[in-house]
């Protein structure tokens, strides 16, 4: 296992997607975003069935930073309850790992 952790978020737009992206890198809280475009999600909101296009950002940190970049989010998105949801990453490349270590923030 290690300390590393893809977290999960959407946004509306691909404005507010690349802004959020580019906070969480230019701050270190992140050592990439990956940004999916066009996924279809449908919640329950507010008591009724809904249905968004949505982008998917795919951000890779660490577990300490993790609350760092739950303020980003709140601080960031237009959302009123902007989703995060992490995931931690079990194994991986060594080489990419490392270079996960090296481009986030000294914890």
């Amino acid at each position: 296992m290690t300390d590393k952790v893809v977290a999960y978020t959407t946004c509306g737009d691909p404005e507010e997607a690349e802004k959020i992206a580019r906070h969480l890198i230019d701050e270190r809280l992140a050592a990439c975003v990956s940004v999916v475009e066009s996924v279809k999600s449908y919640y329950r909101w507010k008591g009724r069935v809904e249905s968004d296009d949505e982008i998917l950002l795919m951000i890779k940190t660490s577990r300490d930073l993790v609350d760092a970049v739950r303020q980003a989010l709140d601080k960031l998105h237009t959302y009123d309850l902007p989703e995060l949801i992490v995931t931690p990453i079990v194994d991986g490349s060594p080489n990419y790992l490392a270079w996960l270590e090296t481009e986030l923030a000294d914890e």
